[in-house]
């Protein structure tokens, strides 16, 4: 309780960081990380091709798949012409690991842009009084950065292989003699998600700068006396 007492006391509202790069930029952060995210988990998706054995009417199949990406977890049927069981058949790939790491990146980095937005609005006096806040805040959206970095390249592969293994003409190909291609799976929001992802790159690289202006590597400790501070040089005989 006394914990939550000094911090309640100790809360500040002030709008006025918002106004300067360090604020604005972290607000931009904050949007970016939900976009990356939202455009890339709970995607579902369907691709098509169709089944035609001789005069009969083609049957369309559907194959579907969603976010994580595991492909080879999401079975479809293909009818025979035979008359026979459909022969089920399983979508090839598993690109869960780029997926998951790059929705763990955004939702971390929401988490953390929530935090300094509090910090920054809030808590300003205790963010500047000391010199380990601003250092701790670069270390960090310096890390953030890298991590975006790896994450939305990684991503970006993935997705590629992702559009592949779903494409209509690939998985034509083991029934060439009766299968033809359909509709192409829409996967505009997941080509966003990639796009949100370096443009989250390139603000938290950004931001960088202006936090560095905030840390003493930046600020002159002793900054040099000025003529009317120190005594006047004497001059020269």
């Amino acid at each position: 309780m006394d914990t939550v007492q000094k911090l309640a006391s100790g809360f500040s509202l002030d709008l006025g960081p918002l106004k300067e790069p360090l604020g604005f930029i972290r607000v931009l952060e904050w949007v970016f990380t939900i976009f990356a995210f939202s455009t890339t988990g709970g995607y579902f998706g369907t691709t098509h091709f169709t089944v035609k054995c001789g005069d009969k009417e083609p049957q369309d199949v559907k194959a579907a798949f969603a976010y994580p990406f595991r492909l080879s977890a999401y079975p479809y049927k293909i009818p025979l012409c035979n008359g026979g069981q459909s022969n089920e058949t399983y979508l090839q790939g598993d690109f869960s690991s780029s997926a998951e790491f790059f929705v763990c990146v955004s939702v971390f980095g929401f988490l953390y842009c929530t935090a300094t937005l509090v910090l920054y609005l809030g808590y300003q006096n205790v963010y500047r009084q000391t010199t380990r806040g601003p250092i701790i805040d670069l270390v960090v959206t310096a890390a953030f950065a890298f991590l975006w970095l790896v994450s939305s390249s990684a991503w970006g592969k993935g997705l590629t292989d992702v559009k592949w293994a779903t494409n209509p003409e690939h998985l034509v190909e083991s029934c060439k003699d009766i299968c033809h291609p359909g509709e192409f799976p829409s996967m505009g929001r997941l080509t966003a998600s990639v796009i949100f992802g370096f443009l989250n790159l390139i603000l938290w690289a950004g931001n960088c700068w202006f936090i560095y202006k905030e840390t003493p590597f930046h600020k002159d400790p002793n900054p040099p006396v000025t003529m009317e501070e120190g005594e006047a040089p004497n001059p020269q005989q």
